[in-house]
């Protein structure tokens, strides 16, 4: 009970004085047959955990149209990718390169790469809080 009232504690106290850690959140779509790449390629750099979620979307692509059991139907939004890793500020524009160059066809629907300001993190586990909780 202690813990938890020191983390309150702690997570009130940043909160107010608005500090922002040096984090950010990658977010990569990129097509489903590029995940190992870009799994590997985040692993040399040394980043060690990510999310990984089948999701479904349609950019420049506008889906396709496919015949099944005689009938023309057309396929909005196609298969893809997403990977989400939260990682310290000076790591982040080798992690963009590595992703592109690995999730990289040259054809159209090969994704984006968003990056995002990370305010805030705790682990749970152990109730670390900033970059040691990522």
């Amino acid at each position: 009970m202690r813990a938890r009232a020191a983390l309150s504690f702690q997570l009130q106290s940043t909160m107010r004085r608005r500090v922002y850690t040096d984090m950010k959140k990658l977010e990569a779509i990129i097509k489903p047959f590029k995940l190992e790449e870009v799994k590997e390629a985040l692993a040399e750099l040394g980043i060690e955990g990510m999310t990984v979620t089948e999701v479904k979307g349609f950019g420049r692509q506008k889906g396709h149209t496919e015949i099944y059991r005689g009938s023309e139907y057309t396929v909005d939004f196609l298969p893809k990718v997403k990977v989400e890793v939260v990682l310290a500020d000076d790591l982040v524009e080798k992690a963009v390169s590595e992703v592109v160059r690995a999730a990289k066809t040259g054809k159209i629907g090969d994704g984006k790469v968003f990056v995002l300001p990370v305010e805030h993190a705790v682990r749970i586990r152990t109730e670390e809080i900033g970059e040691k909780a990522v």
